[in-house]
């Protein structure tokens, strides 16, 4: 009888376990990159290819009978129900043709208008994906390791400020569109001559009188046309890796790159990535709902209540699976079996 649920049964309570235990070691592997590249450590990706569980239920009853002179019988009853589980997880390191597709290509503009109309800021989508926008540069330095010289960021940080008013508004709208030239993104805005309109036009050297731009990889009429410049999703994570806060000893002892302006003060990162990821340290574990992972002595965690922060890293999380979209599958380079 007990064989009859066991199927319904094991599927509910340990299909929600799976789920969460892959999704909370993804988060963990992700942040854990983030910080070794901040350390100018080698960043690797291990992907959870499949899971497999098998479940089986054993039975058994026994019955005894005792007799003994003067005794009109001893009778006994016995039994035993036990369930069984063998998990097997399946690795596959990102390497190779997969490694330079997936995280070393620049992010095509197909996934931008994706992520745009998934709901996402459009401040958010391109501060971190592009590092250009014609002359307007958006510390393109930091998309490897930690440069030394302060970066340029605030035009640009500028400029991605009114197209996201103009979201909020809902007088902007983003699409897709191949031409002779390539991928284009256009941007359709939907107010003419007010004073953001003329200020953006400005600032991005554009024709004041226009209601659309194209945003391409090459330009041939530069007065509705916004030459841009992608990052690869490796880009992206350096980019976002001067967020975390390392301890200050490792500062001191030189295990971090000390960005400095041109009149050699101390750059705070901050500047640039405050509002979109903050990566505290501890020497103790933090709050159980936080997501931290331990690395060279440290706890580096995002705190629960940061939204903002939240938010920045769940797309970074989104870019990452999208970037595999084109990506075949392979055969598994590693299979544990994982208890029973």
């Amino acid at each position: 009888m007990g064989c009859v649920n066991l199927g319904p049964t094991t599927l509910k309570s340990e299909r929600s376990n799976y789920n969460q235990a892959v999704q909370r070691t993804n988060d963990e592997q992700l942040l854990l990159n983030l910080v070794r590249l901040k350390y100018r450590d080698t960043p690797f990706f291990m992907e959870v290819s499949s899971v497999a569980s098998q479940f089986s239920l054993s039975s058994s009853a026994n019955a005894s009978a005792t007799l003994q002179d003067g005794v009109s019988g001893l009778f006994g009853l016995g039994g035993s129900v036990g369930m069984t589980e063998k998990p097997t997880v399946t690795y596959s390191p990102l390497q190779g043709d997969r490694f330079i597709q997936r995280v070393l290509s620049p992010l095509p503009l197909q996934t931008i208008v994706l992520l745009y109309h998934s709901g996402w800021s459009i401040e958010r989508i391109f501060r971190l994906c592009f590092q250009r926008m014609n002359h307007l540069k958006n510390a393109p330095g930091a998309s490897g390791p930690t440069p030394v010289l302060a970066p340029q960021f605030k035009e640009f940080a500028a400029a991605i400020k009114v197209l996201r008013a103009w979201q909020v508004d809902d007088v902007l709208d983003l699409s897709y569109q191949e031409s002779g030239n390539g991928s284009q993104l256009v941007l359709h805005i939907g107010e003419k001559n007010t004073e953001r309109t003329r200020e953006f036009a400005r600032v991005m050297n554009l024709n004041p009188d226009r209601d659309r731009y194209v945003l391409t990889f090459s330009i041939s009429d530069p007065g509705y046309q916004i030459q841009v410049v992608t990052r690869s999703l490796l880009g992206i994570m350096f980019y976002l890796s001067q967020a975390v806060e390392v301890p200050k000893e490792d500062v001191l002892q030189g295990k971090v790159t000390q960005t400095k302006t041109s009149d050699g003060k101390i750059f705070d990162w901050k500047e640039v990535t405050g509002d979109l990821l903050k990566i505290s340290s501890l020497s103790e574990n933090p709050q159980a709902d936080s997501k931290s992972i331990y690395y060279r002595g440290t706890w580096f965690y995002i705190d629960d209540s940061d939204l903002s922060s939240k938010s920045t890293f769940s797309l970074l999380a989104q870019i990452f699976s999208l970037q595999a979209g084109k990506i075949k599958d392979t055969a598994p380079l590693l299979t544990l079996p994982i208890g029973q």
